[in-house]
């Protein structure tokens, strides 16, 4: 096996790992945090290895796989995610996949670019897998605003939070959850992500 082959194969390895992983949290309760509204999910945090490891193509594939995820569980797993099915089923797909896919490539250009900063570079790592769930966060509800805000599900929710504009009703919204992801993804992910990159050499 030579060189390039070896590194073909390590990468469809850990590919294979990270979207396991995805799969075993995605339908187990270790991937989210069920709260009375939006779940905090904790699977941003395979997402973000893959991207700051493997590229932002994994990271685009594996964030593909967690909305794919995530669109399933609208099927009577999630009652806030069947809610928005029983709404318009199109819609909550693209909320759903559109987002995480976008999430994951980003994450890996991300990385990327900060690598190459100098004054960065050694931050890289750990900026990058923070971005991923603030982008996460801002995706999804940016995409949920544009095709729910106005539906009468949301706006009593909106109502309930006592949301006057859709800003409002983001951060509200959001709240805890997005700061738990967050600081999920930027502890785990960075930990798990450094010790992928000294075993490994792509």
């Amino acid at each position: 096996m030579n060189k390039n082959q070896k590194a073909d194969t390590v990468y469809m390895v850990e590919m294979a790992l990270l979207i396991a992983v995805i799969l075993i949290m995605a339908f187990t309760p270790i991937g989210y945090i069920r709260t009375l509204g939006l779940e905090i999910t904790l699977i941003v945090v395979p997402v973000a290895v893959g991207a700051v490891t493997l590229g932002p193509a994994a990271g685009a594939a594996l964030g593909a796989v967690f909305g794919i995820t995530s669109f399933i569980q609208c099927f009577g797993i999630s009652p806030f995610g069947a809610a928005l099915l029983a709404i318009n089923p199109i819609h909550t797909f693209i909320v759903c996949v559109l987002p995480r896919t976008l999430m994951g490539w980003l994450t890996g250009l991300l990385y990327q670019g900060f690598f190459k900063c100098g004054p960065l570079k050694k931050g890289a790592l750990a900026l990058a897998n923070l971005c991923c769930p603030l982008l996460n966060t801002l995706f999804f509800m940016g995409t949920l605003v544009l095709f729910f805000y106005q539906t009468e599900y949301v706006q009593g929710i909106a109502v309930g939070l006592g949301a006057g504009n859709f800003l409002t009703f983001i951060v509200l919204f959001v709240g805890l959850n997005g700061l738990v992801e967050a600081a999920a993804c930027f502890v785990a992910g960075s930990a798990v992500s450094q010790a992928l990159k000294k075993v490994v050499k792509h």
